[in-house]
């Protein structure tokens, strides 16, 4: 995790996410439809606004094979990111940040980077981002 070189005036969790992946978009109306308060908000890696803010936390905009989350101004990655967002959900999807915790970032990471690396294979790739509706465009950021 790495804090920002300079403050965020964004909303306090944003989940940069690869726009074009299929897994990464069912995800993404995964979360939609568990976050009730709506505090999690979204940019795909590939926006200029996901590069803006991957660049003011020193992290390497080209990097498609993550998920990446900003909370509370702090850059998570991998297994850390998805444990965070999970944090955040209705029902019992906390509990598995706590779950997940138990076992070692880098055993977590290690599954994390296996399952990325085959994403595209098992799910499929777009063409391009997905576009929100109407009524989830406020939770995208621009």
């Amino acid at each position: 995790m790495k804090p920002a070189s300079e403050s965020l005036q964004h909303p306090d969790y944003i989940l940069l996410f690869d726009g074009v992946c299929h897994l990464c978009n069912s995800a993404v109306q995964f979360i939609l439809k568990r976050d009730p308060s709506g505090s999690i908000h979204f940019a795909s890696l590939q926006s200029d606004k996901g590069k803006q803010l991957l660049s003011r936390y020193s992290y390497d905009p080209s990097e498609l094979s993550t998920v990446v989350l900003i909370a509370h101004g702090r850059l998570y990655t991998k297994s850390d990111a998805i444990l965070h967002v999970v944090r955040k959900l209705s029902g019992a999807w906390p509990l598995c940040f706590y779950l997940g915790r138990l076992f070692p970032r880098p055993f977590r990471d290690f599954a994390y980077d296996w399952v990325a690396k085959n994403r595209y294979r098992w799910f499929g790739k777009q063409e391009q981002c997905m576009l929100p509706t109407a009524e989830i465009k406020s939770r995208f950021l621009d």
